[in-house]
């Protein structure tokens, strides 16, 4: 601790001094408050709405707020496992010091067992109360469910509404609990609802709404170690699976340290000279580098990958003929995810299952970038601080610790070091006797699935009876922890031991010093071990913890193997011997900040390319969502119109030219190919390119409004709408695949001294305005060749796309002059970046379509050349 630490105290401290003059305030109301009648209590919610509506904040109301809110739960809300059925919640000083916390868009770091569900009770209803939507985040639907109705007897006395959000929900449900004040949800499903809600075609469809005021309970575990996860949406993809299979086979012929190197820091391997020669042999080409075999590598790597980096039943488990991923900080089953770019089908082929289709996105987000969406954002776990930096530059939040409602009586004991895996597995299982012997409960947190079992069966030879928490057996998960803390208890779990939820002690049990906590390995977080460490303890109950490790850990073996094991020398350690110093616990927490630093490296690295595509996902999903709402269509098809012109006109004319160098016939073809529309250039006698621009587009505006007449403004715009969403969704999707692709392949650029992510970005602002140009082009080119069937004009199926028909084109238009050309696709922009100037997209052939295709397959048009 630093000087001007112990001086001024640190900046949470500071912080806390700040909230006890309003924590007072709420405390002097409590007697006023008490006195009310029911109804009178519940009045104040509308009297707080009146308030806000006639200028006041929310800051001005919270005292009153959060007053009236633990009032109401001092009458309806009834303590779990309470010896007295009558015995209610009320809220300590502290919860409402962690409240203040997180209505200010902040962290509360509160250690565990201090009701942070309780917590969120009062930020919730203070903002629920301004009717904009508050999201309350969990990190499972059980919690989400359970939450939701504990505290909803509260919410609902206070005259406000909540639900829960589950996967697998009908639409009708999903929607009713989306419109509620408070809506409790997991980090994933509020994600996807957002993706899926901007894939919408109706805007009645969408049910998500605003992302105004989130609360994210686990905040660590959701917006830290699933962030290294982006969220996507996928669809099938036409990319063969064989490929897999081959791949695997020649990956189990190859050696590591021989033909390709393991990188277990990065999770990645590299293919030595003579790995690569194998490889070529093996497929019988001469280069797995050629334009053809290009492909070849990423297939093997990631074979290589799944049969050295990623380990069954630590990684993943095989449940029937589904390769099922373990989620590394929670140890719980993701069920429905996928490792993406081919490994999980790399997976399969190592396990010998079919291989799933490989998939195409369709729409994708990070967490970062999704929960950066909404107006205010804040969270709470009991173990924040050590990442309170990555809090801060990503998400701008900070970090505040609140003080326990009783003194910790947690007692740590020191790690105990030894020199290899087996003697630290002894010297577990001799703990675990002798403390089972004297009747003290024990939680024996393990770091895999595989571990778990492998110190149950090494109980189970000594005659210790205990129960076993891991994923395979998650749904006993309540009844285990349920008795977890009774007496002579041993339960061995994964780091998803009993998180969101509180170890009971039974009785007798505080005598005997409380829950007794044994870490059979440190985490790579330290965050992780503290989670453990924290299962006992709770609400100043009595308790222990321990953690063992060896110099054959993973953490130990890759990330401090040297300092370590020079100072257990210096020690003097011998086989069997363990030692306790703190020269060794602190190497270890260097070690443990290496990795913190590298993962966060990571998520910034993901961040940095992601927000690329934020960008672009922003601009197509508000487009969209103002096209769903029918918002300024007609503006919006006249801006492209001219868009078009002007564009194409600067293909055909040279401003610095003399006008009879200008090629008029070319640009005559493409006005008459692209609007229908025959029109002399050459007899209007224009002098200036904006001339002939003004010109044109006039005659455009004109024949536009002459369309709107025809069918009718209405159904014009219903029409536009269809055209605009088919031809964005088409597009953005195909957007999304080019840009996977691209950014599979751009780490090679390093190789030729430019940096991938300038690469990234530069040809990714070039993909992404060549297919709004795309967008443009196609649309303008179809409205103006529609004609409706005079039948259905005035029916309600007017906006059936079966309905259009179009009007044949004229031929393909002419190619561009080549000089012109050339010098158009070396534009540089002001940014300084070189960007491809799309062509005008030619026109072919329409018809409608449940006729013939004019390709010539014998298909209907719609089923054939009309879906692209």
């Amino acid at each position: 601790m630093s000087i001007f630490t112990k001086i001024f105290g640190t900046a949470s401290d500071r912080v806390l001094k700040t909230l006890k003059p309003i924590v007072e305030h709420i405390n002097s109301l409590e007697s006023g408050l008490q006195a009310l009648t029911d109804a009178e209590l519940r009045q104040k919610t509308d009297t707080f709405r009146e308030r806000l509506a006639a200028g006041e904040t929310l800051d001005d109301i919270l005292p009153e707020a959060f007053a009236v809110a633990r009032e109401a739960s001092r009458r309806v809300l009834l303590v779990p496992n309470a010896d007295s059925p009558d015995k209610t919640m009320r809220h300590f000083d502290v919860q409402l010091i962690g409240g203040i916390v997180l209505h200010r868009g902040n962290i509360a770091e509160m250690t565990t067992g201090e009701g942070k569900t309780l917590v969120a009770t009062l930020p919730a209803y203070l903002n629920a109360i301004a009717g904009k939507g508050v999201h309350v985040v969990t990190v499972n639907d059980y919690l989400a469910n359970r939450d939701m109705n504990w505290m909803l007897p509260m919410y609902e006395f206070l005259g406000l509404s909540a639900g829960a959000i589950q996967s697998n929900q009908s639409y009708d449900d999903k929607k009713a609990a989306y419109k509620a004040d408070i809506t409790y949800g997991t980090n994933n499903e509020f994600g996807f609802d957002y993706l899926r809600d901007n894939m919408r075609v109706h805007l009645e469809e969408q049910v998500q709404g605003a992302l105004n005021y989130a609360i994210v309970d686990e905040v660590d575990s959701i917006l830290i170690d699933e962030a290294r996860t982006p969220l996507i949406i996928s669809g099938p993809s036409d990319e063969s699976t064989e490929k897999y299979f081959t791949a695997d086979k020649i990956a189990r012929k190859l050696k590591p340290g021989k033909h390709y190197e393991v990188k277990e820091k990065e999770k990645g391997v590299n293919l030595t000279d003579e790995g690569i020669g194998i490889v070529e042999k093996e497929l019988g080409v001469d280069s797995i580098y050629s334009d053809i075999h290009m492909d070849w590598p990423h297939y093997i790597e990631q074979s290589l990958r799944a049969h050295s980096l990623f380990i069954k039943d630590t990684d993943y488990v095989v449940q029937g003929k589904d390769v099922i991923i373990v989620d590394e900080f929670t140890g719980r089953l993701m069920e429905g995810r996928m490792w993406s770019d081919g490994l999980h089908q790399a997976i399969q082929a190592k396990e010998q299952l079919k291989i799933k289709e490989e998939s195409q996105t369709l729409a994708t987000i990070t967490l970062q970038n999704f929960y950066r969406l909404y107006t205010k954002l804040s969270g709470m776990t009991g173990t924040a601080y050590t990442e309170a930096a990555e809090f801060a530059s990503i998400y701008g939040l900070g970090v505040d610790v609140i003080p326990t409602n009783k003194p910790l009586q947690r007692q740590h004991y020191p790690d105990r070091i030894y020199g290899t895996g087996k003697e630290k597995e002894n010297a577990i299982i001799e703990e675990i006797a002798e403390v089972h012997e004297k009747g003290q409960p024990i939680l024996v947190g393990t770091i895999s699935i595989e571990k778990s079992e492998m110190f149950s069966n090494a109980l189970r030879r000594r005659g210790i009876e205990h129960e076993v928490l891991n994923a395979k057996n998650h749904e006993r998960e309540a009844a285990i922890i349920a008795k977890a803390g009774h007496k002579g208890n041993v339960t061995i779990a994964t780091n998803m031991a009993g998180r969101g939820t509180d170890i009971v002690l039974g009785n007798g049990v505080k005598e005997l010093g409380g829950l007794h906590v044994i870490g059979t390995e440190r985490h790579e977080a330290r965050r992780i071990d503290n989670q453990l460490r924290g299962r006992t303890g709770r609400q100043g109950d009595p308790g222990s913890s321990r953690f063992y490790v060896s110099l054959e850990d993973d953490l130990m073996r890759i990330f401090a193997p040297e300092r370590v094991g020079n100072i257990l020398k210096k020690f003097g350690m011998t086989d069997g011997m363990a030692i306790e110093h703190s020269m060794v616990s602190k190497s270890i927490e260097r070690a443990q900040k290496k990795v913190e630093q590298h993962n966060f490296e990571i998520r910034k690295n993901l961040l940095e390319y992601d927000e690329v595509m934020d960008e672009q996902r922003k601009t197509i999903y508000t487009w969209r969502q103002r096209v769903l709402a029918q918002e300024d269509l007609r503006e919006d098809l006249l801006k492209m119109i001219e868009e078009s012109i002007v564009e194409t006109v600067d293909h055909y004319i040279d401003p610095k030219s003399h006008s009879d160098e200008w090629d008029l016939d070319g640009l005559h073809k493409w006005y008459k190919q692209k609007f229908g529309i025959k029109f002399d250039l050459k007899a209007q006698n224009v002098e200036t390119k904006e001339n002939v621009e003004d010109l044109l587009l006039d005659t455009a505006s004109d024949a536009y409004d002459a369309k709107e007449k025809e069918i009718g403004a209405e159904e014009l715009r219903k029409i536009e709408q269809i055209l605009l969403l088919e031809k964005v969704d088409t597009k953005w999707k195909d957007h999304l695949y080019a840009m996977d692709h691209l950014k599979s392949g751009i780490g090679l650029r390093g190789y030729a001294q430019v940096d991938p992510k300038i690469e990234y970005k530069r040809e990714a602002l070039i993909m992404f305005e060549s297919m709004m140009a795309s967008i443009r082009e196609e649309v303008t080119d179809l409205i103006f060749k529609l004609r409706v069937r005079p039948e259905i004009i005035d029916s309600k199926d007017v906006w059936n796309p079966d309905n259009f028909v179009y009007q044949d084109s004229l031929n393909t238009m002419p190619e561009m002059p080549a000089p012109r050309r050339e010098r158009d696709e070396a534009m540089i922009t002001n940014s300084g970046q070189t960007k491809q100037r799309p062509e005008p997209i030619r026109a072919t052939a329409k018809v409608g379509r449940n006729q013939p295709c004019p390709c010539g397959s014998g298909k209907k048009y719609k089923a054939c050349c009309g879906q692209n």
